[in-house]
């Protein structure tokens, strides 16, 4: 549709675009008969002829004077925009005056406030000017009467004041008040040092009979003055607080030796609670003087006690070193108990690490006493102990002087282990093998729990004197005679096989032999070869355990060194080889019956029997020797398995 018909709808055929005269003709007309009424239809056609001429006429009549009048409203328009842009104009020009009266206020009320901070800030600085120069004359004034009460807390002060004139160091009167006071500190230390020197001169042990309470004001001093100053007070406090312990325990004296050594640490005691009593109050608490005390005792001790060893090294003894050392790691547990060890800032004590879980089974309490036996069970694997946590920060600060002197140590255990394996030797042979004990599945040699608690016990007493080299000493030593045990008490004793066959093969079968038995062990012999493989199975468990335990002990860096594998190869040996026996023994014994069977005439045998001699004589020989094996090899079925296997 066109868009006047979209504006103004119409059912009019006329008003149709596609309109077509002939169509509407006979749509007026549309048959002969209708033609009568003709004259009818033409007029009235003509009369919207009309009708539309009318009203097409009254339309350009009413544009005639449309132009006139949108030019009057054009220039009235033209007007009203001419007076709004003079009143927009007006409005931009007060607004222009208001800004600049707007800056001029805010220009006085700017220069307002930064006189007002100005002036407070002059007012404050003359406030602190004032004070200062008080200060300092009081503080000079003070310093000469020696009221250092007063002192300690108007110094505080005037160096907190003074601070806030380091911007304003050009000053020639400023630079003059910090000039007076930084000489005012030193004149204050200097004379404090000699108070001190004069309460407890360096010469002489003779002390006052108490602290007065100059000293302790003049200790609140200290606090604010440079930190040498209160470094140099303790330091000659605690060296003329000791000076009597040099002399008394001096290297030619006999108290000074390692078997006297409770008698350093009495005397340290009664110092402590002498200080205490009389010089308690004296120092601030937080100078933790007490502590110190000890603690360069401690140093002093260590140094002396390492002198006098390396003057005296021949004559030191096991019994007297480990007294020693049991002395002195008491004393330093004490210590522990007594104070925090906030002091120990010089690094000569090396804090204790906390070593990480562990799952070994072979833990136990460090405690435990030297009868304890190291128990392997199979079902605590799945329990693992934590191990123990040393939490004593004076842990080796003086025991650490006995380390380059473990070697006695060392060298004692491996005596001690050397004569301990010696009676293991001599004990098998004086009592024989062990009696057969089939009801508790074949019997451990007790000498194997005997040496792992003795390795134990000195695991243990050497990991609390030293983390370091002598616990790879006394590793080495342990792998020598882990390896002696294996020959000497396993392997040795081992009964003797008189065949020399190695096993069934071709040629042993169709061998001749003379007779039906050979020499075969006894039941005796059978649970002794059994009793050694269980217990070289138990020292190869606990032989592993004690590797990884000894890795916990032994400092980080040494880890690498500890290697038990050879040993544990050791045992492995004596295992096979026990298994090895037992077979050949079993073979042996069955080795007569197979010859005979290799040897039957079968052509002249006439009738079947129920079963032939030669099966008869294995079938005795296996149920005389398996029963005996499984039953003392119960607690380990896995070689009884081997040795079916191997066997077979």
């Amino acid at each position: 549709f066109p868009p006047s018909l979209q504006v103004f709808p119409s059912q009019d055929p006329l008003d149709r675009a596609d309109f077509n005269a002939v169509e509407y003709i006979n749509t007026l007309f549309p048959t002969e008969q209708s033609l009568a009424n003709i004259d009818e239809v033409v007029n009235k056609i003509r009369l919207k002829i009309r009708r539309l001429d009318d009203n097409i006429r009254t339309v350009v009549r009413g544009q005639t004077n449309v132009g006139q009048d949108g030019r009057q409203a054009l220039e009235e328009a033209q007007k009203a925009i001419q007076q709004l842009f003079g009143k927009i104009k007006d409005i931009k020009d007060k607004a222009e005056k208001s800004e600049q009266m707007v800056k001029e206020i805010t220009r006085d009320i700017k220069q307002l406030d930064h006189a007002k901070r100005h002036l407070t800030t002059s007012i404050t600085t003359l406030n602190h000017l004032h004070m200062l120069a008080g200060g300092v004359d009081s503080l000079e004034a003070m310093t000469r009467r020696r009221q250092y009460g007063e002192v300690a807390n108007l110094l505080q002060g005037v160096v907190n004041v003074l601070e806030h004139f380091n911007k304003y160091m050009g000053i020639p009167q400023i630079r003059q008040l910090s000039e007076r006071v930084k000489a005012a500190q030193n004149e204050l230390g200097q004379q404090i040092l000699a108070d001190f020197e004069e309460a407890f001169p360096s010469q002489g042990t003779k002390r006052p009979g108490g602290p007065s309470n100059v000293l302790r004001d003049a200790c609140l001093v200290a606090n604010v003055l440079d930190p040498r100053i209160k470094q140099e007070i303790i330091k000659k406090f605690i060296k003329q607080h000791l000076s009597e312990y040099l002399v008394l325990f001096q290297e030619n004296q006999d108290v000074a030796w390692l078997d006297k050594i409770d008698r350093r640490y009495a005397w340290i005691k009664r110092q402590l609670v002498d200080y205490e009593e009389k010089y308690g109050r004296m120092f601030p608490q937080e100078w933790c003087m007490t502590e110190r005390i000890a603690v360069e005792f401690c140093h002093v001790t260590r140094t002396e006690l390492a002198k006098i060893m390396r003057t005296r090294a021949k004559e030191i003894e096991v019994k007297l070193l480990l007294f020693a050392i049991q002395r002195t790691t008491n004393f330093e547990g004490l210590l522990a108990k007594r104070f925090s060890g906030c002091t120990l800032a010089d690094g000569t004590v090396k804090k204790p690490e906390v070593p990480p879980p562990s799952t070994n089974p072979f833990l136990e309490d460090e405690t435990a006493t030297e009868t304890d036996e190291i128990v392997i069970e199979k079902n605590d694997t799945d329990k693992p102990k934590k191990p123990k946590v040393p939490d004593n920060p004076f842990h080796g600060i003086v025991s650490k002087c006995f380390e380059p002197h473990l070697y006695v140590y060392i060298e004692s255990q491996d005596k001690n282990l050397g004569e301990l394996i010696d009676r293991f030797v001599a004990d098998f042979k004086a009592q024989g093998p062990p009696k057969p004990n089939v009801d508790e599945g074949g019997a451990v040699l007790p000498s194997c729990a005997d040496l792992f608690v003795y390795y134990k016990k000195c695991m243990v007493q050497c990991s609390q004197l030293s983390t370091g080299e002598p616990m790879i000493a006394l590793t080495t030593i342990f792998q020598k005679y882990l390896r002696e045990y294996a020959w000497k008490i396993l392997s040795g004793n081992l009964p003797k096989t008189t065949s020399s066959s190695g096993g069934l093969t071709i040629t042993s079968l169709l061998k001749e032999k003379e007779g039906s038995e050979v020499a075969k062990f006894t039941l005796e012999e059978l649970c002794l070869i059994c009793s050694i493989l269980s217990t070289a199975e138990y020292c190869l468990a606990t032989t592993q355990q004690l590797e990884e335990k000894l890795k916990e002990k032994v400092d980080a860096s040494l880890v690498e060194r500890i290697n038990l594998t050879g040993e544990m190869d050791t045992f492995s040996i004596v295992i096979s080889n026990s298994i090895q026996l037992l077979v050949q023994d079993l073979d042996a014994a069955c080795d007569p019956a197979l010859t005979a069977m290799s040897k039957m005439q079968w052509q002249n045998v006439e009738h079947v029997g129920d079963q032939s001699p030669y099966v008869t004589s294995v079938i005795l020989h296996i149920k005389q020797n398996v029963p005996i094996i499984r039953d003392n090899l119960a607690s380990t079925r896995k070689y009884f398995t081997q040795f079916c296997i191997k066997f077979a």
